[in-house]
């Protein structure tokens, strides 16, 4: 295998977060979205997503992921707004969608298990792809799934505790169970033509979906493609020439930092040394890193998404792959309460958690060291 040149790997980062008012209340973003670069609106009304540029270093990255994100607290802090990191609203009001022809034609697709999608906020990692090594990045990153646990920031789901990664669980097991090719975990790939083939399959099978659900051909072709027709949740993304991780929930600024900082860790690891798939142990070593098959893996991302950092198997797994588990701090197990949670509780959670996320972005605290 050709290896990892000397360059340092880019990464980026997507984060989701919900704009609730000064009350609690799940609001629209309005002017939030003109703070600054990278801020744009989401597919639901009362959400913001906020995106860093490529960036070669840790430094770089949380300094501008810092920067956009306090930039866009204060917009919002000047409307009487404020942002909130975390996976789901716990319990709130109706979520209306953006109209769009996407959204129209995935709720026409999916049917009614699409309104789960909508309760959900999460991060995407992206991670520069690396000539002749771009199998291995994205095979990495699915034995990393498991990570999604170091922040998961939501148990509930309209009031009631659904699991420790309650969007996850939303995500894979409730809104596309029915079209499990499209939203679940994919195994491992021998090479990035194996993975064209596999688009062009799930392509194949959401076209016909489409058109017995009485989707226009047209529409569809003019609303999807190949890659944007799957939401899987490792991908190689030809469009931006990255690996894509689209796994964990949303969180405070130094949490997805921190997340990104040791996911792109391991995968330069991977292009500096050699990949190896076997057994059902996994592990990173000096000279190369050791993936589990890829049912090992699903075993673990279902405890992570169901028990999280509470599974001692899910530690252990992400110690071996060369995590610093107790440096990790969810938010999830935070919000703890007995019987469901109100309306008016959850409206009190989303606020203390704007705060939280305000205090961190204010502080300016120094930058971890890369």
């Amino acid at each position: 295998m050709p290896p990892h040149q000397s360059e340092p790997i880019r990464r980026s980062i997507e984060v989701e977060y919900w704009v609730v008012d000064d009350r609690g209340k799940l609001v629209e973003p309005g002017e939030i979205i003109d703070a600054a670069e990278g801020v744009e609106r989401e597919f639901v009304e009362p959400m913001v997503e906020i995106k860093t540029t490529p960036c070669e270093t840790t430094a770089e990255l949380r300094a501008e992921l810092f920067d956009r994100v306090g930039t866009a607290v204060e917009r919002a802090d000047g409307l009487g707004k404020r942002l909130v990191p975390l996976a789901t609203p716990v319990n709130h009001e109706e979520i209306r969608e953006i109209e769009s022809d996407r959204t129209r034609i995935q709720n026409q697709v999916v049917g009614d298990a699409f309104q789960y999608v909508r309760h959900c906020a999460g991060t995407h990692i992206h991670v520069e792809q690396q000539p002749g090594r771009a199998a291995d990045q994205l095979n990495t990153l699915v034995a990393l799934d498991p990570a999604l646990a170091l922040v998961n920031s939501s148990r509930y789901f309209r009031g009631g505790r659904l699991a420790a990664g309650a969007r996850s669980k939303l995500y894979r097991w409730m809104a596309y169970d029915d079209v499990p090719h499209q939203g679940r975990l994919w195994p491992y790939i021998d090479d990035t033509e194996e993975w064209t083939r596999r688009l062009e399959r799930r392509y194949e099978d959401f076209t016909t979906a489409a058109l017995d659900a009485g989707v226009g051909r047209r529409a569809l072709q003019s609303a999807f493609d190949a890659e944007s027709a799957v939401w899987t949740p490792v991908q190689l993304r030809s469009e931006f020439g990255t690996v894509e991780w689209r796994s964990p929930d949303t969180a405070l600024p130094s949490q997805v930092a921190q997340l990104a900082d040791d996911v792109v860790d391991v995968v330069e690891h991977a292009c500096d040394t050699s990949v190896r798939i076997d057994g059902q142990t996994g592990g990173r070593v000096n000279d190369e890193v050791v993936l589990p098959e890829f049912a090992t893996v699903v075993d673990h991302v279902d405890s992570a998404i169901r028990d999280g950092l509470s599974s001692e198997q899910v530690r252990a797994y992400l110690d071996r792959m060369g995590f610093d588990v107790d440096a990790y701090s969810p938010l999830a197990p935070e919000i703890d309460r007995e019987g469901r949670v109100s309306a008016e509780e959850a409206r009190e959670i989303r606020l203390e958690y704007a705060d939280r996320l305000s205090a961190e972005v204010r502080q300016k605290e120094p930058l971890a060291a890369d």
